[in-house]
């Protein structure tokens, strides 16, 4: 539940992505309080210190008057959990940024913690959401990218840098379309929102009014537009495939999937998930996996970037 009045301690999260940039104060059971987000700046993808300004700016909005305990941070990927550097794919102008020592700057003295958005989104879900009550969970993030995180026993894994769980970047085509990474047909380059639009434009599909966006191409698919139907059944296999190849790794329970393109699509996206998964998850231990929407929305990032510094 959402609510302006703030009493008791906060930590301040922020979800920091290339769509959108969202910050709450989090209370101890999960609670969301004074959430705002907006949109992304354009100009964020050349001017770096511009995109902080406006990280500051949403900082500034959310917290008025009040002091949190601890700052979390959810970013998109890759980053160096030691140094508290991120560098995410789909915001070029931060290679390296400095996010972590940045709102220590802001909030000297205050704990902070800077993970990876698809982590803190698993670390929420696992411990407020769909993941309640699991012990191997992987959560994953399908937007303007893909992202997972795994929680193993209630313990989010890190990895020596902070990137595991990186579900995006497993190859699901060795002959599919190239990644901003530099691989080849990686889940990322096949199943995120902006990728199914460009396959979707390539076969013939036009949105009947506006932009060509994940939006309007659900829209279509809901409408019975097969191009459409088409494009997110491809991306909903492709995602199959890699969360049966995950489910063998960490034998897991649960997989929550969340994020723009898959709440949006629903089961649109995730029938043919579970249809590949099913082909692929052949042995016991894997294929009891469930494969489950995510239950905390666009909040699950923030909740979990709080949980990051629990």
């Amino acid at each position: 539940m959402q609510t302006d009045g703030v009493t008791g301690p906060r930590v301040l999260a922020l979800d920091v992505g290339g769509t959108k940039l969202a910050a709450a104060l989090v209370t101890a059971d999960g609670g969301v309080e004074r959430c705002r987000e907006v949109p992304t700046p354009s100009a964020g993808a050349e001017d770096g210190e511009g995109l902080w300004s406006a990280v500051l700016e949403l900082i500034d909005d959310t917290v008025g008057g009040v002091a949190p305990i601890a700052v979390g941070a959810g970013c998109g990927g890759p980053l160096r959990l030691d140094l508290g550097e991120v560098s995410p794919l789909n915001i070029p102008a931060w290679r390296g940024f400095p996010l972590r020592a940045r709102l220590e700057a802001r909030f000297p003295g205050v704990p902070v913690r800077v993970h990876n958005d698809a982590s803190a989104m698993a670390l929420g879900e696992q411990r407020h959401g769909a993941g309640r009550g699991t012990r191997s969970f992987l959560g994953v993030v399908v937007s303007t990218g893909v992202g997972a995180g795994v929680v193993l026993d209630g313990t989010l894994l890190d990895g020596p840098s902070g990137n595991a769980g990186h579900l995006g970047h497993v190859s699901v085509d060795p002959e599919g379309p190239a990644c901003a990474c530099g691989g080849v047909g990686c889940l990322e380059a096949v199943a995120r929102g902006p990728a199914v639009v460009v396959w979707a434009l390539e076969a013939g599909w036009r949105p009947p009014v506006g932009a060509p966006d994940g939006r309007a191409l659900v829209g279509s698919a809901r409408d019975g537009d097969p191009v459409a139907v088409a494009a997110l059944q491809r991306a909903g296999r492709a995602l199959g495939f890699a969360l049966a190849n995950a489910a063998h790794l960490f034998e897991l329970q649960r997989v929550a999937v969340g994020g723009g393109l898959a709440v949006g699509a629903g089961e649109l996206l995730l029938a043919p998930a579970r249809e590949a998964f099913a082909q692929h998850a052949r042995l016991d231990f894997a294929g009891r996996c469930e494969i489950v929407p995510a239950q905390l929305g666009r909040e699950a990032g923030m909740i979990g970037a709080a949980e990051l510094v629990r």
